[in-house]
């Protein structure tokens, strides 16, 4: 095998690991949409819906508001965070594909540093303070990603300045 392709090989636990990382993406675009869906069909209260309902903010407690100045506020900003949620699984299928054609250790660090960013805010800032329900799919995210962290360095060429 001569150096250039030697460079771009991509083993099949690299496979794997971009496999998880789209996987991961489409999660988060579903999450972009369904924040979109809410916005539209049910408003700001819709979208609070998607993001609430742990331990410490039960949906059936939760109380929204009458005021339509703060749900507007409300609204936009919630609207704000899916649609950015749905930016980042965007951006796990492009880690995905970084990794699958082209065994890109670029793309491996961002899907580590980015991703890792947006997903661990969310597991300790939303998940395990109790805002959103503890479930499986709102664990699902972090936990491929996680998943797809430990697995892709196994199918990598070796970490050198020309294969990065």
């Amino acid at each position: 095998m001569n150096k250039m392709n030697e460079r771009h090989a991509v083993g099949i636990a690299a496979k794997i690991g971009a496999v998880l990382f789209v996987l991961w993406g489409v999660l988060h675009i579903w999450v972009g949409y369904e924040g979109v869906h809410q916005y539209l069909t049910n408003g700001t209260q819709g979208l609070w819906n998607l993001v609430i309902g742990g331990s410490e903010v039960p949906r059936s407690v939760f109380v929204h508001t009458a005021d339509p100045v703060t749900a507007y506020a409300h609204g936009q900003l919630l609207l704000n965070f899916c649609i950015d949620v749905g930016g980042y699984g965007v951006l796990g299928l492009v880690v995905g594909w970084m990794i699958w054609s082209r065994a890109s250790w670029v793309g491996y660090f961002i899907g580590l540093f980015i991703i890792g960013v947006a997903d661990l805010t969310f597991l300790f800032a939303l998940v395990t303070s109790g805002v959103i329900e503890f479930s499986i799919p709102t664990i699902s995210g972090p936990v491929i990603w996680f998943l797809a962290l430990v697995i892709t360095p196994f199918g990598m060429p070796r970490l050198g300045k020309k294969n990065v």
